[in-house]
């Protein structure tokens, strides 16, 4: 990360590595929009796509290392023509798999029977929606997006999704609209709730985000004057609470060609696995690898995570 015009900010602590739980997977930077927060900078003319011999080392690192959870992102993952191959397999393994779903992805040409896919999978669906708001989700995303947005989660309800007493476990991703930390999720997560009812949507729980100094949202700040502020505000919020329960401590990140790296932004900015630090590495090198213990790599972009109520895939770390 150039951090050159940044104002001067200390340094994030080190941080070391827990036991190893999750397996983050990128299959893609392909995606059938382009959010204006997205760290991916995905869209419909990236042409990244994981293969599946990578997909094989993926399946065999799940059951040599015997992760118990897989998360699968892009991009739009589901656009990866060995989605489904993958996700059958590990959950053949005894993994858990969550599938971070765009939502609109549910109604595209040739995706007519994804979401029964993934209810008969018992796949966990954490979808974004970035508000309950048509007017914010689209100046984010774009027009009509809301409503397909709707479209897709009403799908998933009517296969069971979020209903009483069902394990189909659905959950909405909330980014805020600017330079702003996200508000309390628990608030939040109420007028979701309210405001989806009135268009007959239900879901299990909504995780707060930050967004991340990066890729797009970092060209936003930086065209209008707001990458210093943003970046002292995140120093301002730091909570060391917080560090324990950041997620690249359980999780490795891999790419679409199957090289690692401690945290998918970690990913997107080109930083190595703190554990290899000098040179990238591929997921099959790891296979017989303890990596506990191992340092991982840090930047002032980590203040993301930590600052506030802190900031995982898994939503708010402390409340």
């Amino acid at each position: 990360m150039d951090t050159a015009s940044l104002p001067d900010l200390r340094p994030f602590p080190a941080l070391s590595r827990s036991g190893l739980s999750t397996l983050q997977v990128n299959l893609g930077y392909r995606c059938n929009q382009a959010c204006r927060h997205c760290h991916v900078d995905a869209g419909p003319q990236r042409t990244e796509m994981m293969d599946r011999a990578t997909v094989g080392v993926v399946l065999e690192f799940l059951r040599a290392r015997r992760i118990s959870q897989l998360d699968l992102t892009g991009g739009a993952p589901e656009l990866n023509p060995h989605f489904r191959y993958l996700v059958s397999e590990a959950r053949r393994a005894g993994a858990t798999v969550i599938d971070r779903c765009n939502l609109t992805i549910l109604s595209e040409p040739g995706q007519e029977t994804l979401a029964r896919f993934l209810a008969e999978q018992g796949v966990h669906v954490i979808a974004s929606l970035p508000c309950h708001s048509a007017e914010n989700v689209e100046q984010q995303r774009g027009r009509g997006v809301f409503e397909r947005s709707l479209v897709g989660l009403r799908q998933l309800n009517a296969l069971g999704y979020a209903a009483t007493g069902s394990e189909l476990t659905l959950d909405l991703v909330y980014n805020p609209q600017g330079a702003v930390l996200p508000p309390d999720p628990e608030v939040l997560e109420a007028d979701y709730k309210r405001e989806l009812a009135a268009h007959g949507v239900a879901f299990n729980r909504l995780l707060t985000l930050a967004n991340m100094p990066i890729a797009r949202f970092r060209h936003d700040l930086e065209r209008d004057g707001l990458l210093d502020g943003y970046m002292a505000l995140l120093e301002d919020n730091y909570q060391p609470g917080n560090l324990p329960l950041l997620m690249c401590r359980s999780l490795i990140s891999v790419d679409y060609r199957g090289q690692v790296f401690d945290c998918d932004f970690n990913q997107m900015l080109g930083l190595p696995l703190g554990a290899c630090v000098g040179s990238r590495q591929h997921l099959s090198d790891l296979l017989d690898e303890d990596l506990e213990g191992r340092p991982i790599a840090v930047d002032r972009h980590c203040f993301g995570c930590a600052a506030g109520r802190g900031s995982s895939c898994g939503g708010a770390l402390s409340i």
